[in-house]
């Protein structure tokens, strides 16, 4: 069986890393190159690296910033953030990026996934998924959650892998920020639905919760930011809790 894997979550605003709730209300959570050390040494499997106004701000990411991360961990790294061409997804790999997640260019033009996974390999594609549930429906955003589409989560999952991406990390914007637990029931939902590993996001608060929404979902990964950033919880104690209620994972 495969490990599960455990992610933190670097939410990137103008060099620094932030956190907010529900996609606002955005505070300072340290320098990202610091965390990122930290990160790695302390035995975290991944670090995801978001740029999360290049987008709305149509500008590209901060390359030296993320080689500066690349050249001090020795963990696998993804970076997203205003991707939107296979030229963005060869200088991110060359700048030290081991995958790469797309969200608001992928919903611009769905084309782009394909092209990526023809290019690079399924393996390095992952598709963001922010969505909020909204009179039972949940509705796919884009832009930073600020511009809902007519997109939704299940229909838009379906389509992602059925063009070539290699996993998709789902944000419940109710859930973020809350630290109230992972969004379960649409993360079962989307276990039943894909073939493709995803990654839960949105809600952890303490171990307890990522114990559920492995033993529940099922789901291949689970990210956190705000409570790794401000060491509410540690990594080495969720690690052994989980290895010790039966969930296979990477000491």
């Amino acid at each position: 069986m495969l490990g599960k894997r455990i992610i933190a979550c670097l939410d990137i605003q103008n060099g620094r890393t932030v956190k907010g709730i529900q996609f606002s209300n955005i505070i300072d959570a340290g320098d990202p190159v610091e965390l990122a050390d930290n990160y790695s040494k302390l035995g975290i499997d991944e670090l995801i690296f978001l740029d999360i106004t290049a987008s709305c701000e149509h500008r590209e990411l901060r390359y030296e910033l993320i080689r500066n991360i690349a050249k001090r961990i020795n963990i696998p790294f993804t970076v997203g953030g205003g991707i939107s061409s296979v030229n963005d997804v060869r200088n991110l790999l060359n700048a030290g990026a081991d995958k790469v997640t797309i969200n608001s260019a992928a919903l611009d033009r769905p084309d782009l996934i394909n092209e990526l996974s023809e290019k690079f390999g399924n393996q390095c594609i992952v598709i963001a998924i922010d969505a909020k549930l909204e009179d039972g429906i949940w509705q796919v955003y884009k832009y930073g959650g600020k511009k809902k589409t007519d997109w939704e989560l299940m229909d838009w999952a379906i389509e992602v892998q059925q063009r070539g991406a290699g996993e998709i990390m789902f944000t419940s914007m109710n859930n973020d920020g809350e630290k109230n637990g992972f969004s379960i029931p649409a993360l079962i939902e989307l276990k039943a639905s894909l073939s493709i590993p995803i990654i839960a996001s949105g809600g952890a608060g303490n171990i307890n919760h990522f114990e559920q929404v492995f033993k529940e979902s099922n789901v291949d990964a689970a990210l956190a930011a705000s409570i790794f950033h401000f060491k509410e919880v540690s990594i080495q104690k969720l690690k052994e809790q989980l290895y010790n209620n039966g969930i296979p994972i990477r000491l």
